[in-house]
């Protein structure tokens, strides 16, 4: 073991004559335990060693026991590890001549001790030994042997000694569960657990600081390098959460009154080499509980670290996104706190709007870092003050306006929200003098974080400043009104009072909740009415009258229909909405689909034409995707022979009021546990009555159409260029029909066009047509028999399954990556499936 046994030299080249018997003992007693096996002269000679311990009663001189533990100690315990066997330990009497040998181990020097401990359990092949060692090394552990270890190497820092063995021991320190864990495998002990023994590293530093503190309180040198080292190391290997939980709250504590623990604590974390300052920073800022204690364990340790810097100032707040919110306040008011570190407050502060603002990184982040992202803002503009909001605005609002806009534009819902609640809370901090900036929307529990991220911690507002505290006497909180003074009534008056309120009590209330209201206008009774009401001159009553009743004529009267249903759906497309009528969307929407149920091949060859038509807007371009997907789902429903009359509207069809295709995955995730196998006794329910599909034969005149022009601009409309929202409706409309045209005559056909669309657009940018085109894929393997897609279009699927993989892996968004996981689940089932043999 290097470093450990040659003896440092001592001056001229002879030893001294004093010395020379505490050589010939220790060689004495190597030859002993070499040779012998006689229990008692094995004791005497290890008895008469220990006397150079000095725990004896007749202890050796100073100068001999300094001579014994700097050159003889190493090579001593080598041959006890060497000569230990199970005749040499069974040849023992008693429990104390045992003892006797683990003694040297648990009182020597911890530090030569531990290397050839645990360079012994490396190195030994008898399971005997090896479970001796161990025992001793646990015994050593327990006796707080690593916090004497780190000492002695502490002790040692100040003067000049050898780097290679402090590296060594460091590395024995760190990995020993690794070692232990190798050596005994299922043997091994629990208090060699990781889980176990990176706490007891923690107890560890902090006794080990404890003697620092007393050593610098009584004026001695003492050197705290190798405890960071131990520190960063530990944290680097993974434990940080483990080690740093027992040695934060007890640095919180102690630096609370005491400025000599501050300057330990701060050179503490400056002394970590870089290539571990981020994992003990960032352990630091997830424990410290508070941007107070953070300031207090760190002290500016960000303006003298430039590694340290990077990771609070860039890597905790751009890169990585995992962290709750509490470490953003923790971190964000730590760098608040002090008038030094302000400047790096308003630097991060300008780096996440221009990262906020970018329309690239909203495309290719997943949105939970976006989420982050608003709440670093949120949490920055909560301690910026006005004067340095004032000084870069210009440059703040560059940054505002382009993330508003480039928010504003994107296909997510989510994404939409958080952009109009970080662009209301920037406006009214930057222009606080011009018209505040609202949105229409509503508040769910992330909205209601995000503005609450506007005002500070408790903890970080000084006791000057607290609207509660005013000369130290705590004030009335003004949200808290007095309580009412509470005054006997008589209780003659109380009996009256309850005898006025029994006799209430007879009266019976009318059932009142079949009323309907009143209409002064008469509900047509044909389409043709209804058709002149809502081209003629604008009446609110009577066109209420006639949109609430249209639906249901249309169900009623499909001869009429087949007659006017072309003109009918045109009419309803180009219907401005009406604010006054109640649910006017859905009765809209409604009724075109019923127009489409009674009369699918004309009015869905309509509307697919008009569809790339110009002069349209985007969202009478999506109403007419969604008419024809809730069409597609109502036709192929199975209708009871002996019903004259097509089911009517309910809520079971996919709603596409936003952009979010929930409800069409639902279905597909329903789809696919249907197709799981389960083995069960009996039958849970009566099984579904057989009916042909109504789409089957139609679904080409919905499904083909949209396809043909999607990569045609028209001056208004380009679903390769900016319209990506429609295209990613376009795509999960697609998906929807192919679904629903499952075990058809034509879904083949659907199947080999569709696959072609998705390959050309595979690459898109945008994230909601990516998972468009996955809900296309969805619906293809879920829609065409196994046979069709393992042998008819095997290359292309092969090609597919690459690029699923792919997006599993990189894709940023975690939707996509999850419909892309469950395809190539699909297809691992499928190929099963055809490979099984037949029962």
């Amino acid at each position: 073991m290097s470093g450990l046994s040659a003896p440092l030299p001592k001056g001229p080249g002879r030893m001294d004559s004093d010395l020379l018997p505490v050589r010939h003992m220790v060689q004495e007693a190597i030859e002993t335990l070499s040779s012998s096996r006689d229990s008692s002269q094995i004791s005497r000679a290890l008895q008469a060693v220990k006397g150079y311990l000095g725990r004896t009663e007749n202890p050796a001189s100073v100068k001999e026991q300094e001579e014994f533990i700097r050159c003889h100690f190493t090579t001593f315990l080598q041959c006890l590890t060497n000569s230990l066997s199970p005749d040499c330990l069974g040849q023992f009497q008693s429990d104390e001549e045992k003892e006797l040998w683990a003694s040297f181990f648990l009182e020597g020097p911890a530090d030569q001790s531990f290397m050839v401990l645990l360079d012994a359990i490396i190195s030994t092949r008898s399971s005997f030994c090896l479970n001796q060692l161990a025992d001793v090394l646990e015994q050593f552990l327990r006796r707080d042997g690593l916090s004497a270890l780190m000492w002695e190497v502490c002790k040692r820092q100040t003067q000049v000694g050898p780097p290679v063995l402090q590296e060594a021991i460091l590395g024995r320190i760190v990995c020993l569960p690794d070692h232990l864990a190798n050596k005994l495998q299922g043997g091994n002990r629990p208090v060699f657990f990781p889980q176990n023994y990176f706490p007891l590293l923690g107890v560890a530093l902090v006794q080990v600081l404890e003697r620092i503190f007393d050593s610098l309180r009584d004026g001695l040198d003492c050197s705290i390098s190798f405890v960071s080292q131990v520190l960063g190391k530990g944290c680097a290997h993974g434990r940080k959460r483990e080690i740093l939980g027992v040695l934060v709250p007890h640095l919180a504590d102690r630096t609370q009154s005491d400025c000599i623990w501050q300057r330990m604590s701060w050179r503490l974390v400056e002394s970590v080499p870089d290539r571990w300052m981020e994992a003990v920073v960032c352990g630091f800022v997830q424990s410290a509980g508070g941007s107070a204690a953070l300031t207090r364990l760190l002290g500016n340790l960000v303006l003298k670290s430039k590694k340290a810097q990077f990771v609070m100032t860039q890597k905790l707040l751009l890169f990585q996104y995992n962290y709750p919110t509490a470490v953003l306040q923790t971190l964000l008011g730590y760098l608040a706190l002090e008038s030094m570190r302000r400047p790096l407050l308003i630097k991060v502060f300008k780096e996440l709007l221009e990262v906020w603002g970018s329309s690239s990184a909203l495309r290719h982040s997943p949105v939970e870092q976006r989420l982050y992202i608003s709440k670093a803002i949120l949490v920055c503009l909560s301690h910026l003050k006005e004067e340095d909001l004032r000084s870069n605005r210009p440059e703040l609002l560059t940054s505002f306006m382009e993330g508003m806009k480039c928010h504003l534009d994107s296909n997510s819902p989510r994404i939409r929200l958080m952009g109009m609640v970080v662009a209301e809370c920037l406006s009214e901090k930057i222009t606080p003098e011009g018209p505040a900036l609202k949105f229409q929307y509503e508040e769910d529990d992330e909205i209601k974080e995000l503005k609450s991220l506007l005002t500070e911690k408790p903890e970080e507002i000084s006791a000057g400043d607290a609207p509660g505290i005013k000369n130290g006497i705590p004030a009335a909180s003004p949200r808290e009104a007095p309580k009412p003074i509470m005054k006997e009534v008589p209780e003659e008056v109380a009996q009256g009072a309850d005898s006025e309120l029994d006799s209430d009590d007879e009266l019976v209330a009318y059932d009142m909740s079949h009323d309907k209201e009143l209409k002064k206008t008469k509900a047509p009774t044909y389409l043709r009415d209804c058709i002149e009401i809502l081209t003629g001159p604008e009446d609110a009553d009577r066109y209420e009258a006639a949109m609430t009743v249209l639906e249901t004529l249309v169900r009623k009267n499909a001869a009429a229909v087949r007659e006017m249903g072309v003109e009918l759906v045109k009419v309803l497309l180009h219907l401005e909405e009406k604010s006054y009528i109640e649910g006017f969307v859905g009765l809209r929407q409604s009724a075109m689909t019923a127009i489409v149920v009674t009369d699918p091949i004309p009015v869905a060859q309509y509307l697919t034409s008009e569809f790339y038509s110009v002069n349209y807007s985007l969202r009478q371009r999506m109403d007419i995707l969604d008419v024809l997907a809730m069409a597609a789902q109502e036709l192929s429903r199975p209708v009871s022979p002996e019903s004259k009359q097509p089911p009517q509207s309910d809520g079971s069809r996919i709603q596409f009021t936003g952009s979010s295709p929930s409800d069409w995955r639902k279905v597909v995730d329903e789809r696919i546990k249907s197709k799981t196998r389960r083995f069960a006794k009996g039958r849970s329910q009566a099984g579904p009555r057989w009916a042909p599909n109504r789409f089957g034969p139609v679904a080409g005149h919905f499904f083909f159409p949209l396809l043909q022009n999607f990569d045609r601009p028209l001056s208004t409309f380009d679903l390769l260029g900016d319209d990506h929202l429609v295209l990613g409706r376009l795509a999960h409309t697609l998906a929807i029909l192919m679904y629903f045209a499952a075990n058809t005559v034509v879904a083949t056909a659907m199947g080999k066009a569709l696959l072609e669309f998705v390959w050309v657009l595979r690459f898109h940018t945008d994230t909601y047509v990516r998972q468009g085109l996955l809900s296309c894929v969805s619906s293809l393997l879920l829609s065409l028999p196994a046979e069709l897609l393992l042998v008819d279009v095997a290359e292309e699927l092969l090609e597919t399954r690459f690029w699923l993989a792919d997006v599993a892996e990189k894709d940023p968004d975690g939707e996509s990556r999850r419909l892309a996981v469950q395809n190539l689940l699909l297809i691992e089932s499928l190929k099963k499936r055809l490979e099984s043999p037949p029962p």
